[in-house]
């Protein structure tokens, strides 16, 4: 079960730091054929793999889900379904526009007027895994904020999808869903085959193998991030131990590399959070979250508060937790990918329904960027307009520095426009 470690044991320490710390290379090296196998023959190559990894055979189920299959999936979600799709979708809907650039203008100088613009990328592929667990929610993560940002067109792509990823997706308004998986689905929507379009984007999550495919087509085509095992770093000076336990085994409960820590200054509660996760877990039988809690997990111990916004900085969780006696912490956080305040803010919330979104950078890119957004599905495109006033008032600047540039028909350009027939100043 969960260890418990001084933060002064640098050993221990760096070892649990380091648990995410998982290698693409060896998936890099089995996708690589794939991903070019599929450039170079399409269809044929796709057919051919999802044969043998999904063991699905396109040409008889077909490359998309039909209308019939969609109408079937309705009867088999729970009932309540729909109507807490339609709940958390418009709370993710709200969220999403919020998140939104705004078009703008300003002059810089008398006569120079410059701004900004934004366009819509034109078709993405949302990525929903097809692993132990239907995820609905990532449907919704995902396909919202591309639609608040106005994409043209939104497809969702999964291998065996379940009943309730097609409603997810049908209550959208999504039109088409193709049941593609793995490395073979991330090819296919960034080369494009003869059945496939391709796209501009891919994103959502995805195990090492579609990580994998997704940074070898990155080149070629958009991608969110690179994801890793999910992580949590919950941080706690007091509270129910239970409640921080829950969180801790909600978050092992992913997959067996899925990375649970609590930092705490009070050996105390550190105590009573190991006991209470081990009660959770024997009392739910959840063994995946046992070897996750046992392998990726652990408890610090600090000195103080202050000692524990230096390790959540060092890590740059995924998902932050910030309870009781270190929500005034919030200050010191530099990295994160999403934060949780306070004891009634459990990750889950944001999983499914709170309005933030839940596709979120893992192994430390939290550092560079934060969670997916409406912002990814935009392009933000400046423009410019001079007058004539405007253009000779940087004249001057604009030779000196083309000039010394060594770029001389850079100069003649700005030159050119006041010298000879039409000259204007």
């Amino acid at each position: 079960m969960l260890d418990i470690i001084r933060s002064n044991d640098t050993k221990a320490l760096d070892k649990v730091l380091r648990a995410r710390s998982t290698t693409l290379a060896e998936a890099e090296t089995a996708v690589r054929p794939i991903v070019e196998d599929i450039r170079r023959h399409g269809d044929r190559a796709l057919l051919r793999y999802t044969k043998k990894f999904d063991r699905l055979d396109l040409r008889k189920t077909g490359l998309t889900v039909s209308c019939q299959e969609i109408r079937r999936a309705y009867r088999e979600v729970p009932r309540g379904f729909a109507a807490a799709v339609r709940v958390a979708a418009a709370n993710i809907r709200r969220g999403a526009r919020r998140q939104l650039p705004r078009p703008w203008t300003c002059y810089t100088r008398a006569g120079v007027r410059v701004g900004q613009i934004l366009r819509p990328l034109e078709r993405v592929a949302c990525y929903v895994p097809g692993g132990r667990f239907p995820l609905p929610s990532t449907v919704l993560m995902s396909v919202i904020p591309a639609q608040v940002a106005g994409v043209n067109e939104v497809i969702v792509t999964s291998p065996r999808p379940a009943p309730a990823v097609l409603v997810a997706a049908d209550l959208l308004g999504v039109k088409k869903i193709y049941r593609l998986g793995g490395a073979q689905a991330v090819a296919a929507f960034a080369y494009g085959t003869e059945s496939v379009p391709r796209v501009d984007k891919i994103v959502g999550p995805g195990n090492r193998y579609v990580a994998a495919a997704k940074k070898l087509v990155a080149g070629e085509c958009g991608i969110d991030f690179i994801a890793g095992p999910s992580e949590l770093v919950l941080v706690a000076g007091r509270g129910n131990a239970e409640w921080i336990a829950s969180d801790l085994v909600a978050q092992a409960e992913h997959d067996p590399d899925a990375v649970a820590i609590f930092i705490t200054p009070s050996l105390k509660l550190a105590l009573q959070v190991q006991a209470a996760a081990e009660g959770i877990v024997a009392r739910l039988e959840l063994p995946v979250a046992g070897q996750a809690l046992a392998t990726q997990g652990g408890i610090i111990v600090t000195r103080n508060l202050a000692e524990a916004a230096e390790l959540v900085n060092r890590f740059a969780p995924e998902h932050l937790a910030l309870f009781e006696g270190a929500t005034s912490l919030l200050g010191r956080v530099q990295s994160a990918g999403s934060i949780f305040l306070g004891p009634y803010s459990p990750v889950a919330a944001g999983d499914y329904a709170s309005g933030t979104n839940h596709i979120l950078p893992t192994s430390g890119a939290a550092r560079l960027r934060g969670g997916l957004s409406a912002t990814d599905f935009v392009k933000s495109i400046s423009v410019q307009r001079l007058s004539s006033g405007g253009l000779a008032g940087l004249e001057k600047t604009l030779v000196t520095l083309a000039e010394t540039e060594g770029l001389k028909a850079h100069a003649y350009s700005v030159q050119a426009r006041f010298e000879g027939k039409g000259a204007q100043r």
